[in-house]
């Protein structure tokens, strides 16, 4: 049953060009810090945008960073980002449905709340709804088509905003092919499991060309009272376009892609888990989202001179959705989890109620920009300078349709159409401006200085009655922040080197905020060693202190004093931790044994009394666990049977500021510890075929208890694949 109330419009293309110069826009440091690099970047033609080209740079930056390879994305056929991430340091990962769907990712000092407080970027554009006025990410690329994922962290970040706090996630797409080629893989799973991913393209002289498609569905895992399945269906659409000249470049790409699923923010009572993980109330039954994401750009580039490259970008993306759900469902699950009788029987379907509210959460997204970067290399000195305009905007019109359960049955008994906090347009004006600057000191040590300005401009516009002909209540709020930031890295050996820095953190409030409301801030600091052997082996250490430290409230994440809109200041606070990696390959003569590890400490307190909202000196802050860990083993051999193994590790975390001082096992989720298993074959040099059992012990618990109620993580499943490439 479509309950989509959704207007969704594709903006004209010529608002949608954009242009850069192929990935050398975005070099990464470790490029940056060789004056030649910039001229040795031009001579290939590299047209994916990439923080970093691979292993090695995000091991000599001038900040910490991680990369998801295309390599590990292929071996553990990956659909779901949140298992990717949980193997980067100094990131938390708040699961919700299962199966990823909408993440909720957050890195170091920016909390997980639907991942608004980290920057998100598709091919170094940002990708959220709408980042500035509605960063929260109701939509995420879909995982399974990405050649790489990007993770970075401390001063660097300052080149990407406007989050500037925890990290940037930049989502590399499947890069046009040198030769004429394709792939297809192909993935069947229990619970009705079934991904397709296909992708054709090459080169033709100056001119090249992808097209690809991922087709995603499942029948879910979770057992709805009375109801239908609990999955999804996922179609998602990629064309790339490229021309390269002597000194110029052009790359095109548009994306469509929409999904069903039949989602719900409706979890379990306590009991109710402990008996069955995967039931979902009745109430839940007819609950659904819609979703669809469009967006073009156009990337040019000109190399002006041996040591210059100027690139421009424009984009613009749409997003539109409609997530027909039960509203205020927690309420019966409290009830219950405090003994209500009556509140279980109405959640069992026992028990007759009239007037239960199903809100259509329907809104239209839209952001476009400008960007312009010049690099320039100047002796010792590798330049970026660059400003982008950007403006997004959401229009929120969301009616409820009125349903009684009668006997276990949902009907229909009336609508009422959306006014106030349902029926409101928000939008934002933003210019950036930043200036970095590599400086080769000596052949040892490499400083790298930032600065970045934030020009934030936002407005709330909020309408009392249904056609908007009364004029409405409005809102506004204006922010400039100067954002440094200074790193180095200084080589102590031929293995050994030594890093620092320390940056301005900045979170925008977003289109809700009023006129007296400050922005989130924070001073962040890193500093640590790395050992770069036959073992790769690094530590660092981070503290960051807020000055205000801020939730984004909605009604995916409630904040800590309840609100659903806005954001919520909860005052001073630190987060602090300590990030160690180790990786390398052990030889036992014909078998090779990749091993990483990656483990995250994290200490994130409320750092002064606040007597006006209730919080004390030492309160845990929400969603961020004390620890994480995660290992990678694999056995590959010379008969072509290679095998994995991933270990995931996540600590129980707070649901709201101070469970810690109490005892209330509502105010908290569980530990969970998960093993998956992947075993491959290869047919031939161009086909390989595997098996994988993602949780292979079955291991449950409580991951989380927003939005309404406990929610488990996916049980184990059994799927078989094939990768063909041809």
């Amino acid at each position: 049953m479509n309950h989509s109330n959704t207007r969704f419009r594709v903006a004209p293309l010529a608002l949608a060009l954009s242009a850069t110069l192929s990935s050398t826009t975005f070099l990464t440091n470790a490029q940056a810090a060789d004056p030649a690099a910039i001229i040795d970047a031009q001579s290939s033609v590299i047209e994916e945008v990439f923080i970093f080209a691979d292993a090695d740079e995000v091991r000599a930056l001038p900040g910490s960073a991680a990369l998801v390879s295309e390599e590990q994305f292929r071996i553990e056929f990956a659909n779901d980002i949140n298992q990717l991430l949980k193997t980067v340091p100094g990131t938390y990962i708040r699961e919700e449905d299962g199966y990823g769907l909408r993440p909720n990712i957050g890195i170091r000092g920016a909390t997980s709340e639907r991942s608004s407080k980290i920057t998100l970027m598709e091919d170094g554009v940002m990708i959220a709804p709408a980042p500035y006025s509605n960063p929260a990410a109701y939509y995420f690329p879909t995982a399974m088509r990405m050649h790489s994922a990007e993770v970075l962290k401390g001063a660097p970040l300052l080149r990407y905003g406007p989050q500037t706090t925890g990290g940037v996630i930049n989502m590399v797409s499947t890069p046009i092919p040198d030769s004429v080629t394709g792939n297809l893989d192909l993935r069947v799973g229990q619970n009705g499991e079934q991904d397709l991913l296909a992708n054709f393209g090459g080169r033709y002289g100056d001119f090249g060309y992808l097209v690809e498609t991922a087709q995603r569905r499942s029948d879910g895992f979770k057992e709805i009272d009375r109801g239908n399945d609990s999955g999804y269906d996922i179609e998602d659409y990629l064309v790339k376009l490229s021309w390269t000249g002597e000194r110029q470049s052009l790359l095109f790409k548009a994306q469509y892609s929409n999904e069903i699923s039949d989602e719900t923010y409706l979890g379990l009572t306590d009991a109710d888990f402990a008996n069955n993980e995967d039931r979902r109330y009745g109430l839940s039954s007819i609950d659904e989202m819609n979703n669809y994401h469009a967006g073009m750009n156009l990337r040019y580039g000109l190399q002006l001179g041996d040591d210059l490259a100027l690139s421009v970008t424009a984009y613009q993306n749409n997003f539109s959705r409609d997530w027909f759900k039960l509203s205020g469902g927690n309420s019966f699950v409290r009830a219950a989890n405090a003994g209500d009788l009556g509140a279980q029987a109405i959640l069992d379907g026992e028990a007759d109620v009239f007037g239960l509210g199903y809100k259509h959460n329907n809104r239209d997204y839209e952001s476009r920009g400008v960007e312009l970067n010049l690099d320039h290399s100047l002796g010792d000195h590798s330049l970026s300078y660059g400003i982008r305009l950007h403006e997004d905007e959401m229009d929120r019109y969301q009616p409820i349709d009125v349903y009684d359960q009668i006997d276990g049955e949902l009907l229909l008994s009336g609508r009422i159409e959306p006014v106030g906090g349902d029926n409101r347009l928000e939008d934002a004006e933003a210019m950036s401006l930043w200036l970095i600057d590599s400086w080769q000191l000596s052949s040892a040590l490499n400083l790298n200085l930032a600065l970045r300005y934030e020009d934030v401009d936002s407005s709330r516009r909020q309408f009392s009655d249904p056609d908007r002909e009364t004029d409405p209540s409005r809102r506004s709020n204006s922010s400039q922040e100067w954002l440094p930031g200074a790193s180095f890295t200084y080589d102590l050996s031929d293995e050994w080197q030594a890093l620092a820095g320390v940056h301005r953190g900045f979170s925008p409030l977003g289109g809700g905020a009023q006129e007296f409301e400050e922005p989130e801030t924070s001073v962040n600091w890193e500093a640590g060693i790395r050992y770069r052997g036959s073992w790769f082996l690094e530590a660092i250490a981070f503290y960051s202190d807020f000055d205000n430290k801020t939730e984004n409230c909605s009604n995916a994440n409630p904040c800590s004093n309840g609100a659903t809109a806005g954001a919520f200041t909860t005052g001073q606070a630190v987060i602090q931790g300590l990030e160690l990696q180790a990786s390398t390959v052990l030889n036992f003569g014909n078998i090779n044994a990749p091993v990483d590890l990656a483990y995250t400490y994290t200490d994130a307190v409320i750092s002064r009394d606040n007597p006006e909202e209730g919080f004390s000196d030492g309160d845990t802050l929400a969603a961020v666990p004390e620890n994480t860990l995660s290992l990678r083993l694999g056995l590959e051999t010379a008969m072509n049977w290679d095998s994995y193994a991933v270990i995931k590790y996540i600590d129980e975390t707070c649901v709201t500021i101070g469970c810690n001082t109490d005892s209330n096992p509502f105010n908290r989720t569980e530990d969970l510890l998960v093993t998956d298993l992947i075993s491959r074959y290869a047919l031939t040099d161009d086909a390989v075929v595997f098996v994988k059992f993602e949780n292979v012990f079955d291991e449950r618990s409580i991951v989380s208890r927003q939005p309404e109620g406990a929610r488990p993580n996916k049980p184990r499943t059994a799927s078989v694949g094939l990768q063909y490439q041809f």
